[in-house]
């Protein structure tokens, strides 16, 4: 069992946190928010520190899990950053949403630093993030990855790695684009068969079975039928990363129409007052 630091414990890493002491790993979690930590060592035990160097000194993996790629970087760097207290040999995790170019830029520090880094977003939602059932894509190098694979595998169902450093991200951005339009039609059919007077749960049990069938249908087409979306991954956060995917897009030559249009759709959601509701809410804007 692993010597662990955890940074950051919003609505993913507050249960990541959790699994890696469920498997018996020793670990230390700092978090901005002091309320959270309180509620975090409530529930499970282990030790807090007031700094992100705090919790990672004497720690074999750091794992973070925080908002952009600024947070990223405040966590990272400076006197009172993860790299300045990691020995070397240690390997950082980084399970945040963030553009390749920080993953790379942070990379590229950590290894004059003697220090591993994997890139390792993960995509599964509150609820993959509860059971322990996310799915993570990897970028670094194999024996990077091959020493923090053990660690992730506490909240995974499947862990790979996909290339150098940046493949993670750009793997991430991938399934942000297909959520994307996927939630946009979903959205659509759903709107259209209340229109037409169909039982939306109904028609969803025969064609989920289909080929129109996807995660997104089996597990949001319920609260979208009763207009509920307090819960899961926000709008604002979806926002942020179809920004990334439309910034990148426009560095790699890459055409991402329909994703323009869908970020735009979730603009309008946060306009609407839906900026923390579930990328689900999508559908407010059909009715």
């Amino acid at each position: 069992m692993a010597q662990v630091a955890f940074l950051g414990l919003g609505v993913m890493g507050f249960p990541m946190a959790g699994h890696l002491v469920a498997k018996g790993h020793n670990v230390t979690v700092y978090n901005r928010s002091v309320a959270k930590l309180d509620a975090w060592v409530a529930k499970y035990g282990n030790s807090v520190a007031t700094t992100p160097a705090q919790a990672a000194k004497g720690a074999e993996f750091v794992v973070a899990c925080v908002g952009n790629d600024d947070d990223l970087r405040s966590v990272c760097l400076g006197q009172t950053g993860a790299f300045a207290a990691m020995a070397p040999g240690a390997v950082f995790v980084d399970h945040t949403t963030v553009s390749a170019g920080v993953t790379r830029e942070l990379s590229a520090i950590a290894t004059t630093m003697g220090l591993g880094f994997v890139d390792a977003p993960v995509s599964g939602g509150q609820a993959g993030a509860e059971n322990g059932a996310l799915s993570i894509m990897c970028g670094g190098t194999l024996a990077d990855y091959d020493a923090a694979e053990p660690v992730m595998t506490a909240y995974a169902r499947i862990c790979r790695r996909l290339g150098e450093s940046g493949a993670g991200q750009l793997a991430k951005m991938m399934n942000q684009i297909c959520i994307a339009g996927l939630m946009q039609g979903l959205s659509e059919a759903l709107a259209f068969g209340q229109k037409a007077g169909l039982d939306g749960a109904a028609v969803v049990e025969v064609i989920a079975q289909g080929a129109a069938g996807s995660w997104q249908m089996a597990n949001r087409h319920k609260t979208m039928l009763a207009d509920t979306f307090d819960f899961g991954f926000a709008v604002d956060w979806m926002r942020k990363d179809l920004g990334i995917c439309l910034q990148t897009a426009d560095e790699i030559g890459a055409s991402l129409p329909v994703t323009a249009l869908v970020d735009q759709f979730y603009k309008d959601v946060q306009l609407m007052g839906g900026g923390r509701g579930d990328t689900s809410s999508l559908i407010r804007r059909l009715r």
